[in-house]
């Protein structure tokens, strides 16, 4: 699965968060495990691949790196892409616990969320400092990060009227504006097309700039499987807005994660302080500037 697809999946899980929060099925422990391993399996490959890259950065002084440039900047944008989807899951997450009076999944979504901004702090000491990197790829990387920021605030701006977003935005003011605006048009006449302009215009935003491949592609599958297996059964009912694609590729994903947890407690992975610590466009201008700017 590419990192595009998650961060529209993270657009999914915003719009439809209200129906997982008040649902009353209990949710299935398995997706629940399966997210979190398959995330810290992937967080595991992460500081691998960034550690890699700095080590040859380092041994080749100005130079780039003699080897593995494509598969680190996929790593990179995984890695700002994906932040997408772990900061509105985690609130969603958080949500649903603070609704049921729980535990039960807030905890898992926010260790996930700490390795993510630990990935996110490395991936932004290597962009500054250039670490090898070709000055257009950097520049490049950067953009991607903007937009993916910008867009995280756009999808909590969901939350906004029944959970506080504040532990989770880029930019708490800005993701307010968002919300304002999407309240206002909501009423409008029409109000009911905001979703499919607001979604097509998060596709347009991704589907330039970013490599062919995600490095971490088998496990993003997995993410999603387990995070999408959080969410009640009617949801992906024959008329429901999840059918289709997203289903039919989910469906195909087994729930064996016994791989994974190999992977984790393999020889190579490394003890250090800092790898421990991973562990703990489309809208009407006018009226709806914000909207408008995306």
């Amino acid at each position: 699965m590419h990192a595009r697809e998650l961060v529209e999946l993270a657009a999914l899980v915003a719009v439809h968060a209200p129906m997982l929060i008040r649902s009353a099925a209990a949710i299935a422990q398995s997706s629940v495990e399966q997210y979190w391993t398959a995330s810290k399996c992937r967080l595991d490959r992460w500081s691998r691949s960034l550690k890699g890259w700095t080590h040859q950065a380092a041994e080749s002084g100005a130079e780039p790196p003699p080897s593995g440039p494509t598969q680190f900047r996929g790593t990179v944008e995984e890695i700002l892409t994906g932040e997408v989807l772990t900061r509105v899951w985690t609130a969603a997450a958080c949500a649903y616990d603070r609704h049921h009076n729980t535990d039960l999944i807030g905890p898992v979504a926010r260790s996930v969320l700490i390795g993510h901004m630990e990935g996110r702090h490395r991936v932004l000491k290597v962009l500054v400092s250039g670490s090898g990197l070709d000055p257009d790829d950097a520049i490049r990387l950067n953009h991607v990060r903007c937009r993916a920021e910008r867009w995280t605030d756009v999808l909590l701006a969901y939350f906004v009227p029944f959970h506080d977003i504040r532990e989770f935005a880029i930019d708490l003011e800005r993701a307010q504006d968002f919300a304002e605006d999407l309240a206002h048009q909501s009423r409008e006449r029409g109000g009911r097309h905001v979703w499919p302009i607001l979604l097509g215009s998060l596709r347009a935003a991704f589907r330039h700039g970013l490599g062919p491949v995600s490095p971490n592609a088998d496990l993003n599958a997995k993410i999603a499987a387990g995070l999408l297996g959080c969410f009640p059964a009617e949801l992906f009912d024959a008329t429901g807005f999840l059918q289709s694609l997203w289903l039919a590729r989910i469906s195909r994903i087994t729930a064996d994660t016994q791989g994974m947890i190999d992977e984790l407690l393999a020889p190579h992975r490394s003890s250090s302080a800092d790898e421990l610590s991973a562990w703990s466009s489309g809208l009407p201008r006018g009226r709806y500037r914000r909207l408008g700017e995306l």
